[in-house]
């Protein structure tokens, strides 16, 4: 197994409201489970965690795509029970994608919708020492 270069993380503090329900460590059993059952269709290595909050709490469950030097997407109101194959199918498309970017119509079913946010890669520029300003 080679290092992940990507990495979905889960809130595990979001509750339903009216509820002491907590789907994160569901999800993340759930998502593991469906990740490893796609094998090859998933191209690249995820690495699936779980984080106290990610301030989505209006809209739980929140869960967020990352990669090295990729836009990140934070999604939420997702369910464990219903949301799973289009979490997949985005890992998939993720993987894929070369710096990240995609618009909402190129995101699987619920997760055109339920887009928290979406931040573009840090990009740090390096200044050239021999540049001179002028």
């Amino acid at each position: 197994m080679g290092t992940p270069t990507h990495r979905i993380t889960i809130c595990t503090s979001c509750r339903h409201k009216g509820t002491d329900c907590k789907p994160g460590y569901e999800l993340i059993a759930r998502l593991r489970a469906a990740i490893a059952a796609a094998g090859d269709s998933v191209t690249e290595e995820f690495e699936i965690s779980g984080v106290a909050c990610m301030a989505g709490c209006d809209r739980p469950c929140t869960v967020a795509y990352h990669g090295t030097r990729k836009a990140t997407y934070l999604f939420g109101d997702i369910e464990p029970d219903t949301d799973i194959g289009d979490l997949v199918s985005f890992a998939r498309d993720y993987a894929l994608l070369e710096d990240g970017w995609c618009s909402s119509v190129d995101r699987p079913g619920k997760l055109r919708k339920t887009t928290l946010a979406r931040v573009p890669a840090a990009i740090i520029a390096l200044e050239d020492s021999d540049v001179r300003v002028s």
